[in-house]
């Protein structure tokens, strides 16, 4: 088993093979620090599942007809009971694709694709990497972007 400890902007990291547990300080942006973790480690593809606490979240919600998201922010002490995603390329960059499902202090929950989030308390997640890039194409018709795998190599 290969074990390495790793630190950078805002995270610390343990890799073990071709998997990363991956925690996120206190104040931090969840994109912003996945990003940064992703462009020094050099991941171009790979699975994201998290959970934690947050205490400003905008969520985004896809409208097919005018192909366009609706943002919502809230702002309030909530758990992140679950946060899933992946990793692809699109135009070059790294693109995180999240969904997340958050529990607000009345027991009720709100989900949809995670525009940002500041963690406010813990932020735990799980990094499973690919070595291979996966790369997403905008599908001008529908207005998402969505794998191209006949030009992926």
């Amino acid at each position: 088993m290969n074990v390495h400890n790793l630190r950078g902007k805002n995270w610390t990291a343990r890799k073990i093979d071709q998997t990363y547990i991956l925690s996120i300080a206190d104040k931090s942006s969840i994109v912003d620090t996945l990003t940064d973790f992703l462009m020094v480690q050099k991941i171009v593809a790979g699975e994201i599942t998290g959970i934690g606490a947050t205490n400003e979240a905008t969520l985004r919600f896809f409208d097919p007809d005018t192909k366009n998201y609706i943002d919502k922010t809230f702002t309030e002490q909530m758990e992140i009971s679950n946060l899933s995603g992946n990793i692809s390329e699109v135009g070059g960059k790294p693109m995180l694709h999240l969904h997340v499902t958050l529990g607000k202090s009345d027991y009720s929950a709100l989900a949809g694709h995670l525009f940002d989030a500041k963690i406010r308390g813990a932020g735990e997640f799980f990094i499973t990497a690919i070595n291979n890039k996966v790369i997403k194409v905008k599908n001008e018709d529908i207005g998402l972007n969505f794998y191209d795998f006949e030009n992926n190599v």
